[in-house]
């Protein structure tokens, strides 16, 4: 016991500060896309690489928009732009809310996560938020064992066929108001996977979704983001 107080008295504290400190992403990070107007010469090149179908050109605004929910982050269009049109940006707050909940919370908020056929990339992120760096618990969120007790369900994945009847029974078993938040490019819009005769896509074509937390995986950051904004959503009644 000794030795842990040593050790814990020498490290000193690692919990990270954000969100109230704004946190830089390390050298190589891929963040979404961002598009040069005066490099692009909108030969298509971009969209035509793109794996999940994220860029798309724009007539009304003679732009190419890029869909941060179906975006996985690859880079594959920086690669192929000879006049580099787009470049790797360092934006990982991307979180988008759907719809909003006349409600506050006055206590903590618990999060049930549901795995609805995913990778395990968001998981592994998600795993990080219970350590001491990011901690979530500092900011009233605590992870439970079942959706009973949940407030908030995490989702991640596409929707695999084999799992719709159990994402569907999760989000029943939750009480009012059961915020859902879909992580990761496949929750938000079925990502690599698409929508086929194994996947229903993304989460917002079984549950409705409150907010989406684009990424591949989304970083920690990304995730704290999303779950405060999710829950910012919920007014306090007058």
């Amino acid at each position: 016991m000794l030795r842990i107080l040593r050790k814990s008295l020498k490290t000193g504290i690692v919990t990270e500060a954000y969100p109230l400190d704004g946190n830089t992403p390390a050298p190589g990070f891929r963040g979404l896309p961002v598009w040069q107007r005066e490099n692009c010469v909108k030969c298509g090149k971009c969209a035509a690489q793109c794996p999940t179908r994220a860029i798309v050109w724009s007539g009304r605004t003679d732009t190419w928009e890029i869909d941060s929910k179906s975006c996985i982050f690859c880079g594959y269009c920086e690669d192929v732009c000879a006049y580099q049109a787009f470049r790797q940006g360092s934006d990982y707050a991307l979180a988008i809310t759907n719809t909003q909940v006349n409600k506050i919370f006055g206590r903590s908020v618990n999060i049930r996560h549901l795995d609805a056929g995913s990778c395990n990339g968001c998981e592994w992120e998600m795993a990080s938020l219970n350590g001491p760096v990011y901690d979530i618990q500092r900011l009233g969120f605590d992870f439970v064992a079942s959706p009973r007790h949940a407030d908030l369900l995490m989702v991640t994945g596409p929707v695999t066929r084999n799992l719709e009847i159990a994402v569907k029974k999760t989000y029943a078993a939750t009480p009012a108001p059961k915020l859902v938040v879909a992580v990761g490019a496949c929750a938000c819009s079925g990502g690599i996977c698409g929508r086929s005769y194994t996947s229903a896509g993304g989460v917002d074509n079984i549950l409705p979704v409150d907010t989406f937390i684009p990424g591949c995986p989304p970083r920690p950051q990304a995730l704290i983001a999303g779950l405060l904004q999710a829950v910012s959503r919920l007014q306090k009644p007058s």
